[in-house]
């Protein structure tokens, strides 16, 4: 499947995560409760993501990712690599369809952060080393470890809010330095940060924390261009926007409409993945603050439902957003991950299946 510049992204793009195998389940839950060695699950997660592998080169995807087999969370190989941060439980809810509501486990800042070792290297190794076509290394944003992990009257106990940022952004060039050594051509940024503060209700409760959010938007923008600013020749840097993601439940609601003009713009990636599954997500028309050059990735395909949007549906959805941007500088995606949790969305993996061939076959009906 071409894409928009010969480059990542290509025209059929999907997130990342995929459903866990059952059985790559058990063993995790063999490995937490002792009855396994480190060994033994590692070789159970090669086995499954190689077949991951092979199921996303069958449906002619391009982008080619180890499913996130290795996580329990799609941010969980971070503070597993850097030092500084201590499991909380969430200050957040999600919410699903009838408004049921789930707390999780979340990171917390309450040390100086420190890179010890790679945080996505050895993933994208692995993948590297099986497959032919462009492995994908995904990455939480660096603006997420404000947003989520600094929790004011913790965090900022031993740590100036100047330092914190400095170190966030050295972790992230020392890590992109690193990727870049072994070949990686093509990260993406997952970040829930932006899709938070284009919640009314989110922006609220950020000011409550004591923020000016213009202020901190401008910082989260800065944050980001600072930490891709010295990434290797080459290397393509997509942000992917999200509402939450968590077994079919969400965090947030609200078009891009408020933070468009101001991260569009200003944003130093090379492309943008935008959730646009739902009501939830607004119309296109902030799509007309996305600079020319850059690849939109519109995320049409809902992985929290498990029924398949219609071709037709999506066709005019597209033709839609093309009123505000170019559609030869467009692709196509489902919205987000179908497992950026261990557990899963409410699909079954032939949910999955179908809504990723649906995507490469709409992408060669628009593109070719």
């Amino acid at each position: 499947m071409t894409s928009t510049t010969g480059q990542p992204p290509f025209r059929a793009e999907h997130v990342g995560s995929l459903l866990r195998p059952p059985a790559l389940l058990e063993a995790r839950s063999a490995f937490d409760q002792g009855r396994i060695s480190a060994e033994e699950l590692r070789s159970v997660e090669d086995r499954h993501i190689l077949e991951a592998i092979r199921l996303q080169e069958r449906l002619g995807l391009e982008s080619i990712t180890d499913g996130e087999f290795r996580r329990v969370i799609y941010f969980g190989h971070f503070p597993a690599a850097v030092e500084g941060f201590t499991w909380m439980d969430s200050r957040d809810t999600f919410t699903d369809a009838q408004g049921r509501q789930l707390r999780y486990r979340t990171p917390v800042v309450t040390g100086r952060l420190r890179r010890r070792r790679g945080i996505a290297t050895e993933e994208y190794r692995f993948v590297a080393e099986h497959t032919t076509r462009t492995p994908k290394v995904t990455l939480p944003s660096p603006c997420s470890q404000h947003y989520f992990r600094w929790w004011e009257g913790v965090s900022d106990r031993d740590y100036d809010l100047d330092t914190f940022f400095a170190d966030v952004t050295r972790i992230y060039r020392e890590e992109l330095a690193a990727l870049g050594a072994l070949g990686a051509r093509y990260v993406q940024l997952d970040d829930v940060s932006f899709g938070m503060l284009s919640d009314e209700r989110h922006r609220q409760e950020f000011r409550a924390r004591g923020y000016d959010l213009d202020r901190m938007v401008g910082r989260y923008v800065e944050l980001i261009n600072q930490a891709v600013a010295d990434r290797p020749a080459g290397m393509v840097i997509a942000l992917h926007i999200c509402r939450g993601n968590n077994q079919g439940r969400w965090l947030a609601e609200g078009g891009y409409d408020a933070l468009a003009e101001r991260i569009f713009g200003a944003l130093g990636v090379d492309a943008f993945f935008l959730e646009y599954d739902s009501p939830r997500a607004g119309g296109f028309a902030p799509l007309r603050f996305v600079p020319r050059e850059r690849t939109v990735v519109l995320g049409l395909v809902s992985t929290k439902t498990p029924e398949l949007e219609p071709e037709d549906q999506l066709l005019r959805a597209i033709e839609e957003a093309g009123r505000y941007f170019p559609v030869e500088r467009m692709a196509l995606s489902p919205q987000c991950g179908f497992a950026s949790t261990a557990p899963g969305n409410p699909l079954t993996p032939a949910d999955q299946e179908a809504k990723l061939r649906r995507v490469v076959e709409v992408a060669a009906r628009v593109w070719g």
